[in-house]
């Protein structure tokens, strides 16, 4: 995810620009550059770190350009660096871009254009694309670049200057957003609303296979063949905090909703023709590992207890799953034939930081998972890798833990084929991950569901979530979320232990929360969950399709899915059923109380 602006018109293009990239810096900020464009030539001006630090390099009465290009780098192919920053131009450096999204073949791309004569000076998938454009552009820049993106496999919004049409700004996109505004004083593009909200509430926003010529006074629409197209201009009714959200009300929903885009971006590239491609797993020698160690703190410590149950089921190695804060003052056994996993979605939590370096004091392999690149446990760790969710602005954790989930069953997965003990099911488990994302925008579609059964929550102060096996992980996200944003007390149970004292707290109208998606024990915890019907409580029960629960009246029924990946699912709807138990509460949902959403100390 990266911020894009753009701008051609009759006024000074720079504090357009960068004031653009400062409403987007939510959506990158390893990194941040421009281009401007004027007949006399390309000014190009980027830096590695915050918006700020390109701000501080740039001398901004010197530039009068009316015509540019900017970008905010979340990084996903090369280092933070000033090479690997946006914008990339061409050798002869007569056209610039700027790109959001994944070139799924850009090192075919890349090996193609070397052959070709052309010199590459960044590691990353976007540079190919100035270079195809160079390569194709025969005087006509729009047709150059729908001979470009019909090459291009992947995700993307590209943006494109050229010193030969100078008062000329260039889009194109496919699963990648990109919106273009027009006003008195010019046209607009970003990558997203807030950049350009302030100039202009009339928007177009771009749908995939389509591209945008902008000049100081037109817009127009062409579809990949270069076929104009008509399209509407959209008026945005809300104000810059509003479109920041996207629309949505508060930013933990907006996130919410972005599950199946991260969830798709995590697995790009990661799992091809069936095969899972994680090289950085290349060094870890399976056959000299006795010991695993999972570690992380809150919701993270949820992905970790997720990975020990694949762990225990896929791998013939002795596993714990411990929190952070504990486990340097426990007995748990670190050598050189010990693999710690760490997972942290800021790469910073101090009590993560500080057990990673006694793993690493005492000889541990070291593996990091995070969604910051360049943050802190990725340059101590032996190997990172990155979820691709993007920037969370809300406390609670939602995007980044469900990527988390399915970044572990990869990596697990690829350890177990590393000793030959791959599930007999591997293809049927990477199949139902790669239909994942549309598995999660038919949980979304429960939205109006959740709030329902949220209402139950009108006048009570407990909740109780229960499940069995792998059910278990999920109930403790869920319980987890609940009373980070609502308040509300919420426990976590094993089905089978309620009647060993805890249905004691079960009365009229309590709520619960029951799952039974794991197969072997389903039928069991159904039993279980009936003793708490019997007591009175309102049950919302979530499942599988075929599992018969005779008596429930408040059933989700889960699509059909391996079950070790049914916690994915259930944790989208446990997310809907927190979010909207705050907001009848009346909580401010995106700053819950006394929380905070990277913990830097201990």
């Amino acid at each position: 995810m990266c911020g894009i602006t753009g701008f051609t018109g009759e006024v000074r293009a720079l504090p357009i620009l960068l004031r653009g990239l400062e409403s987007l810096e939510y959506r990158g900020y390893d990194s941040a550059g421009v281009t401007l464009v004027s007949d006399k030539g390309l000014v190009t001006e980027k830096q590695k770190g915050r918006l700020a630090d390109l701000e501080a390099s740039l001398d901004l009465d010197a530039h009068s350009q009316t015509t540019g290009i900017g970008h905010t780098r979340w990084a996903t192919h090369g280092i933070p660096s000033q090479l690997n920053s946006h914008p990339h131009t061409n050798e002869a450096e007569t056209i610039s871009i700027v790109h959001n999204g994944i070139i799924e073949n850009y090192q075919t791309l890349k090996e193609e254009l070397i052959k070709k004569g052309y010199i590459f000076h960044s590691q990353t998938d976007s540079e190919t694309i100035v270079h195809l454009i160079d390569y194709y552009y025969q005087g006509d820049m729009m047709e150059a670049i729908g001979k470009t993106v019909k090459k291009l496999e992947g995700s993307y919004a590209i943006c494109v200057v050229t010193t030969e049409h100078p008062d000329e700004v260039y889009v194109a996109k496919s699963q990648s957003p990109m919106i273009v505004g027009m006003a008195d004083d010019g046209t607009y593009c970003a990558s997203d609303i807030p950049a350009i909200l302030e100039y202009t509430k009339d928007v177009i926003i771009l749908e995939d296979g389509q591209m945008a010529k902008l000049t100081p006074h037109s817009v127009q629409i062409l579809d990949f063949e270069c076929n104009p197209l008509k399209v509407e201009f959209t008026h945005i009714p809300y104000d810059m905090t509003a479109a920041q959200k996207g629309g949505y009300d508060t930013f933990m929903l907006k996130e919410i909703y972005e599950q199946p885009e991260a969830i798709r971006e995590t697995l790009r590239g990661r799992v091809e023709h069936g095969k899972i491609v994680l090289p950085q797993l290349d060094s870890i020698d399976m056959s000299d590992i006795q010991y695993v160690h999972l570690v992380a703190c809150g919701t993270a410590y949820h992905a970790c207890l997720y990975a020990q149950s694949l762990i225990q089921q896929w791998l013939d190695r002795i596993v714990t799953c411990v929190p952070a804060s504990e486990f340097r003052y426990g007995y748990h056994h670190v050598d050189e034939k010990t693999l710690c996993i760490f997972v942290t979605q800021s790469g910073e939590t101090a009590d993560t930081l500080a057990a990673l370096k006694m793993c690493k004091e005492k000889k541990g392999k070291t593996i990091a998972i995070s969604n910051v690149l360049g943050s802190s446990i990725s340059r101590i760790a032996d190997e990172t890798l990155y979820t691709c969710a993007g920037p969370e602005i809300a406390v609670a954790s939602t995007k980044a833990f469900t990527t988390q989930l399915v970044l572990l069953t990869l990596v697990v997965l690829k350890l177990a084929e590393k000793m030959n003990k791959a599930p007999k099911d591997e293809d049927v488990i990477l199949a139902d991950l790669m239909r994942m994302p549309k598995i999660v925008e038919e949980m979304l579609a429960l939205d109006g569901t959740m709030k329902k059964y949220a209402d139950f929550l009108q006048d009570q102060h407990d909740a109780y979530f229960i499940g069995r096996q792998m059910d278990y992980i999920s109930v403790q996200e869920g319980a987890l979320k609940l009373k980070e944003i609502s308040y509300v007390h919420a426990d976590a149970y094993y089905a089978g232990e309620l009647k060993h004292g805890s249905i004691a707290l079960i009365e009229e109208n309590t709520v619960v929360i029951a799952l039974a998606t794991q197969p072997e024990v389903a039928a069991k915890t159904i039993s279980n969950i009936e003793e708490t019907i019997a007591r009175g409580a309102n049950v919302i029960l979530i499942t599988t399709q075929n599992q018969e629960a005779p008596g429930f009246k408040n059933i989700i029924r889960i699509p059909d899915v391996h079950p070790v990946l049914a916690n994915i699912p259930v944790t989208v709807l446990t997310q809907l059923f927190a979010y909207y138990g705050a907001v009848l509460k009346g909580r401010d949902v995106d700053k819950p109380r006394n929380l905070a959403k990277s913990v830097t100390v201990e």
